[in-house]
């Protein structure tokens, strides 16, 4: 699979963020959804206030979150005028993430920051393929893929 996934981490959490075990996550993920190749993707941790301003700016919503995803492929019934570069790569999209947010739903959840982590990129980029959760069967749908994945993409370590 010819894949580029980016890593962008917040200087200040540099070392909190694995980037290798991230970029293994984010394979697992793209490799059992069968996405085809080659591909490129963005994983961004960042703080709290930026993933804030970015859910306030683009999605209206002017209140924290976990993760955002950006997605770069047309969806279904979409009005979808922005031109892709024609270089046959699948541009999926950019999934943001807050550090300290999955500090904070970790330890609410009782596991650890890497569980939290991890949970977060496969919801991103579960996005980012079409998956939604603002139906309860779509919902249903999702988290079993979560929980799915989340076992895949973490045995082992």
């Amino acid at each position: 699979m010819i894949e580029e996934i980016g890593i962008h981490t917040e200087q200040k959490f540099k070392d909190c963020v694995d980037e290798e075990w991230v970029r293994k996550i984010a394979h697992e993920v793209l490799k059992a959804e069968g996405v085809a190749s080659p591909l490129e993707i963005s994983l961004v941790f960042t703080d709290s206030e930026t993933v804030r301003k970015l859910n306030r700016d683009y999605r209206g919503v002017d209140e924290p979150t976990d993760v955002l995803a950006f997605y770069m492929l047309p969806r279904q019934g979409d009005d979808f005028s922005f031109v892709l570069p024609p270089d046959s790569i699948t541009h999926l999209g950019e999934v943001i993430i807050s550090y300290p947010q999955a500090v904070e739903q970790a330890k609410e959840q009782g596991h650890s920051v890497e569980q939290e982590l991890a949970l977060l990129i496969i919801h991103g980029i579960l996005h980012l393929l079409g998956y939604d959760h603002e139906q309860p069967e779509e919902e249903a749908k999702m988290r079993a893929k979560e929980k799915e994945l989340l076992a895949r993409a973490t045995s082992g370590r």
